[in-house]
């Protein structure tokens, strides 16, 4: 059974910085790829970052240069570090593999 549990979200300040966690079970991250997926209120769920098998990256041109999408091998678990947040990154933020998905974790940039 495939689980992904999300973590590290909360409330931050703009500019500030968090590091969400994804934790897999039942396969192994480090096979296939895997991703980080947003949904504002009232919007449709979009794609964030993405890391392939071969360690290739790559971001929404949103996020670009200041989010980063990685893996931990020994721990099984995939991390997005966010930095120089902004209030329109608000949204819950979801691990996504094929058709596995996370309960997601709220983001909220306010002041």
């Amino acid at each position: 059974q495939v689980q992904l549990v999300e973590s590290g979200g909360g409330l931050v300040q703009p500019g500030g910085s968090l590091r969400l966690s994804c934790a897999a079970s039942g396969i192994i991250v480090t096979i296939g790829t895997m991703g980080w997926y947003r949904q504002a209120p009232g919007k449709q769920r979009e794609w964030v970052a993405s890391i392939t098998s071969g360690n290739t990256v790559n971001y929404a041109d949103a996020v670009k240069g200041r989010f980063t999408i990685s893996t931990d091998n020994a721990k099984n678990t995939v991390h997005l570090q966010m930095n120089n947040l902004k209030p329109e990154d608000t949204a819950v933020y979801y691990c996504n593999r094929w058709i596995y998905w996370g309960q997601g974790t709220q983001v909220t940039v306010s002041s």
